[in-house]
């Protein structure tokens, strides 16, 4: 009897897909959405439906249309891509902003470079940084956290700074309360105000080991340790570190787009790297850059370094011999 199958690799197999890893990413992003919602009513919801719908549309047709290949979009990266980069806008922004904004996302950043897998830089980051660019006041009027249940669903915006613009405007002279931070009540992108309920779906993640904890932990600790030198240099000019990790977009950028499976690098050397260069890069452009905000430029400019970060830190094949230095 044939005790041996021999066959072509893979050999490794799992219970994973492409398709159950983005319905995690998907529900992992619920509890920030649900907040959103609270805080934002109708508005948040809106631009959520049409970013999504947007960008599963516009894969449809790249794919039906032009590349003529078969329709991946039960794969639901795109709803993800969506759904991401609606997180990462006002929720006030006009309708037709955020239709601009995934068409660029997905028929710019991601299709042309051949789909899901072969994208240098994460699409949801380069429709938010092309409406930035496009559109840059309405993407900097951010509307001010309002509960639907003392204002109702369909309340108007009201508009306000966010809490790293109080900063970069007044200094530290009017600071937001670091529990308004954490719970969401504050003004900003409306997929990143709630720090708690973006760690709880990060947390989901990292036990459905759909991402590794290396790259937003080196993001963390690196932007803590670079704002805590300058808080400790000038405490009267640099704010405490710990504000640093609840303003702004961080923890939505370290834990769910710096992730990204194919944008970033492979081996836990090249994650931590990766992590330390966006963390340096986002604090540099928050105390000394023009705009209050780094995370999404951090993300992108470290994107391109991903391959050489690969070649740099890549494993040897099992019975290679890794070269001698002296060699």
């Amino acid at each position: 009897m044939n005790q041996f199958t021999i066959s072509g690799s893979p050999h490794v197999h799992a219970n994973e897909s492409t398709r159950r890893i983005m319905i995690d990413v998907l529900i992992a992003l619920m509890p920030a959405l649900l907040v959103a919602i609270y805080y934002f009513g109708w508005y948040a919801l809106r631009l959520t439906i049409v970013s999504v719908g947007t960008c599963v549309l516009a894969e449809w047709l790249i794919q039906k249309f032009l590349i003529k290949g078969p329709v991946t979009i039960n794969d639901c990266s795109a709803a993800v891509t969506g759904l991401l980069l609606a997180f990462n806008v006002p929720a006030n922004l006009p309708v037709w902003m955020v239709v601009v904004g995934g068409i660029v996302a997905i028929g710019v950043a991601k299709m042309p470079f051949g789909g899901l897998g072969k994208n240098p830089f994460n699409p949801a980051l380069v429709g938010r940084v092309f409406m930035l660019v496009s559109f840059p006041a309405a993407m900097t009027t951010w509307p001010q956290a309002q509960p639907i249940f003392q204002n109702g669903f369909f309340a108007d915006a009201v508009t306000g700074p966010t809490p790293l613009g109080i900063l970069k405007e007044e200094g530290l002279t009017n600071n937001p309360e670091l529990l308004d931070m954490v719970l969401g009540n504050r003004g900003g992108a409306f997929g990143e105000v709630c720090a708690i309920a973006l760690l709880i779906g990060a947390i989901y993640l990292i036990c459905r080991r759909v991402i590794e904890i290396f790259t937003p932990l080196s993001i963390l600790l690196t932007v803590f340790i670079f704002a805590g030198i300058c808080h400790l240099i000038d405490p009267t000019t640099y704010i405490a570190p710990v504000y640093h990790l609840v303003y702004g977009g961080l923890i939505l950028g370290a834990f769910y787009m710096a992730t990204d499976m194919v944008t970033s690098p492979m081996t836990i050397r090249g994650k931590l790297l990766f992590g330390f260069g966006i963390g340096a890069i986002t604090v540099i452009i928050r105390l000394w850059g023009a705009y209050p905000e780094g995370v999404s430029f951090a993300i992108l400019i470290m994107n391109a370094f991903t391959p050489l970060i690969n070649k740099a830190f890549k494993p040897y094949r099992f019975g290679v011999v890794k070269p001698s230095k002296k060699q």
